[in-house]
């Protein structure tokens, strides 16, 4: 597509705040999905688009984490976690075109408004230490990676989320330490997602590499953040609250009330 020039400054603003966003929680892809659509862009073209910006972002953070004690063993708690995410995300990729829309909207709202009230009224247990474990290789975290990453293949915005929940109150990690094990898993996911959507010819490259700018430096300043800041955990816990809430305007189209 032939844009306009002041689309790419824009971009790349939309772009550093997404990475930011989905750096230290996630959804931030509301607004670089959103500019793309604004623009025209066919949604399909759009979904294909932001691919690149989320592996990049992914790919800045880890490299501004590779060097801390909790890397390796963040990693090594990630890897059982991979093959039924990649295989989702594959999948999910594949059947793009072959699921309503309309129906995984209202799916995945309805599930915002369940993890909003539980961020909201069991706040504890976004707080809590990662719990000391020996095996975290359960049926039921296979399952739930297989359905996110099928999830994160199909679309994409919200799985910072999903990851997050999944990671905190069902495999009990603290929030800064799922931040990056998500983060790593949602970097092996992009790459088989993306490259379908490049053989299908559903990426725009120029801005791709916009939002891609302003997302590597966005996952730089987050991340830089997350490590260096003690209140980290509940910073992280307010900006999941926002855009939960955000999704759950866009999803059920409640902006429309105040038009």
């Amino acid at each position: 597509m032939d844009l306009a020039w002041y689309f790419y400054p824009l971009f790349f603003l939309a772009g550093a705040l997404a990475g930011f966003i989905n750096t230290l929680a996630g959804n931030g892809s509301v607004f670089t999905l959103s500019l793309l659509l604004f623009t025209g862009m066919p949604a399909g073209l759009a979904n294909g688009t932001n691919r690149l910006g989320a592996l990049v972002q992914c790919i800045v953070s880890i490299f501004t984490f590779r060097n801390t004690d909790k890397f390796k063993p963040l990693l090594k708690s990630s890897l059982g976690l991979m093959v039924p995410a990649i295989i989702g995300a594959v999948l999910g990729a594949t059947s793009a075109l072959q699921i309503s829309d309309e129906i995984l909207t209202k799916v995945i709202g309805y599930l915002m408004i369940v993890m909003l009230s539980i961020v909201l009224l069991k706040p504890k247990r976004w707080l809590i230490e990662t719990a000391s474990r020996e095996d975290n290789k359960s049926l039921l975290n296979y399952i739930i990676f297989f359905g996110i990453g099928w999830y994160a293949g199909f679309i994409q915005m919200g799985m910072g989320v999903l990851f997050l929940a999944a990671l905190v109150l069902v495999s009990k990690y603290s929030l800064i330490d799922a931040n990056f094990i998500k983060i790593i898993i949602s970097f092996t996911l992009f790459i088989p997602a993306l490259l379908i959507y490049m053989y299908n010819d559903q990426v725009d490259w120029k801005p791709a590499i916009a939002l891609s700018i302003g997302q590597g430096l966005g996952a730089w300043i987050a991340t830089k953040f997350a490590l260096e800041n003690k209140n980290a955990t509940l910073w992280v816990r307010r900006i999941l609250i926002l855009m939960i809430s955000l999704a759950i305007v866009k999803l059920f189209n409640l902006y429309t009330y105040f038009i």
